[in-house]
């Protein structure tokens, strides 16, 4: 097989995971009940601490569950490979856990609450942020417009254009969750390298 298309086994199993959970609410009628108790519920009476976990692999439709995948297995590959199983996997719970937090301080400051939230974008913008530190110049291909970037110049337009649409409020999008997940991933991406377990 193409080594560029293979898939290292914690993006494998995340992804089986992310798609088996979405075609099980699709199928079956749990849908309401899994929501209920697993979305991250802030500001209502469902809410658990553990849904700072669960609502990662919750999804809102189709379209959400297949761009979240493929940046998933997109950035998530070369990652693994460098900085192991162990570390990557922290790495993406770190960001997806980090995102809802910062997602639910600012919900506090500008009293958007009740707030649910589902859905693996906060983590894979944590990726996303890594790919850009780790391979700066690396060329990332636009789908709209089709053009040629470099990985850190699109990590931070997104990261900037993700805050004006949050501060905004633009969508029923989490942006200030995309944003948290890039700023946790880039504390513990400096920490990792302050302790010598990473180096760029």
């Amino acid at each position: 097989m193409n080594p560029y298309f293979r898939t290292p086994p914690v993006v494998k199993n995340l992804l089986i995971i992310n798609v088996l959970i979405y075609a099980a609410m699709a199928v079956l009628p749990v849908r309401s009940q899994v929501l209920e108790y697993c979305a991250l519920s802030l500001g209502t009476p469902f809410f658990h601490t553990y849904q700072f976990v669960t609502y990662m692999f919750l999804h809102a439709n189709l379209e959400h569950l297949f761009f979240n995948m493929f940046a998933l297995w997109m950035f998530g590959r070369t990652l693994e490979y460098e900085l192991g199983q162990r570390r990557f996997l922290t790495y993406y719970m770190v960001c997806g856990i980090g995102a809802a937090l910062i997602q639910y301080v600012t919900a506090i400051v500008f009293g958007e609450l009740p707030l649910v939230l589902v859905g693996a974008s906060g983590a894979v913008m944590g990726l996303l942020l890594a790919f850009g530190v780790l391979h700066p110049n690396a060329t990332i291909m636009l789908l709209i417009p089709p053009i040629p970037i470099r990985a850190k110049w699109f990590v931070v337009g997104y990261a900037v254009l993700e805050l004006l649409l949050g501060w905004r409020g633009v969508g029923n999008v989490a942006h200030f969750a995309h944003v948290g997940g890039m700023l946790w991933g880039f504390l513990l991406l400096h920490w990792w390298k302050r302790n010598g377990k990473i180096y760029f």
